[in-house]
């Protein structure tokens, strides 16, 4: 199969399980500190992912462990923002600054993986932003805290997500990817815990362990994914999961979407949907060059 096309598929699978993560965290945020998800979800998810690689036969061993040092920071910091932006903003107004995402990572792919991003996919990736903004036509009427924490998390999400296709091209250990950063991430937020810890109702802790399962698969993913695509293509599918949002936002939240919010993941669906062709329509036209008589 066109790795392209298994590259999106794996996007796409992606946003539904990273939407219900999201969902579980905006669920979660009010009643704990981050530490308590973080080390709980983190340690299930190293559980996880060791689990799976002693079935596969295989080790968690690096190859780059400068650029997985950095991976995992920028993992750490990006889960921390999101947390607080999801406390402090409206659940779809996230996304807003997930829609910038794109735009980082094609600004981002030059210095750090010296991909060549083509004029078409500027206008795709420019086109997906004028989506977001569809999605908020009254706009940001102040800036606030969780504004700020939405904008790191973006930044810093873009960051992990680059570095991880730098990595992907001298690691074919994907799990390795998803083990590294998720230890980080439990260390880190186990040293807090003894200072923010609060009981936890049976049901949290089961949305917890879930929100962990969904955050081990949808991790692992997204690394197999940008190891086929190019990160400024992954990024715009990933934009997909506003469909999952507007759907758990309704179900879940209350939140009835108004027509230029469909019409914003319409855009954003047209533009994710175009960087993909971008990326293997050229190579498909050659081969019917080659083979032409």
């Amino acid at each position: 199969m066109n790795p392209a096309l298994v590259g999106a598929g794996l996007v796409v699978l992606y946003t539904a399980l990273i939407a219900l993560a999201d969902a579980i965290t905006k669920q979660i945020a009010h009643g704990y500190a981050a530490p308590q998800l973080f080390a709980l979800s983190g340690a299930v998810v190293v559980t996880l992912t060791w689990g799976v690689a002693r079935l596969r036969g295989q080790g968690l061993r690096t190859r780059a462990p400068g650029a997985m040092a950095l991976r995992a920071g920028a993992t750490v910091l990006s889960a921390v923002a999101f947390f607080h932006a999801f406390r402090h903003l409206p659940f779809a107004e996230v996304f807003l600054f997930i829609g910038l995402m794109p735009i980082l990572a094609g600004l981002m792919s030059g210095p750090i993986l010296g991909e060549h991003v083509r004029p078409a996919a500027w206008l795709a990736l420019g086109a997906g932003f004028v989506g977001m903004l569809c999605l908020f036509p009254a706009g940001l009427h102040s800036v606030t805290a969780g504004h700020g924490w939405a904008l790191a998390a973006a930044v810093t999400g873009t960051l992990s997500m680059v570095i991880a296709r730098r990595i992907g091209k001298v690691e074919c250990n994907t799990l390795a990817q998803v083990f590294w950063p998720n230890l980080a991430l439990f260390a880190t937020m186990a040293l807090a815990l003894p200072f923010v810890w609060q009981p936890m109702a049976a049901g949290d802790v089961a949305l917890a362990a879930a929100y962990a399962v969904l955050l081990f698969g949808a991790r692992w993913l997204t690394v197999i994914a940008l190891r086929l695509l190019p990160a400024y293509t992954v990024t715009p599918l990933m934009n997909l999961q506003f469909v999952w949002m507007v759907i758990l936002g309704a179900m879940v939240f209350g939140e009835r979407p108004g027509w230029e919010m469909l019409l914003g993941v319409a855009i954003v669906i047209a533009s994710g949907s175009y960087l993909v062709w971008d990326r293997f329509a050229p190579a498909a036209a050659r081969g019917r060059l080659r083979t032409d008589p």
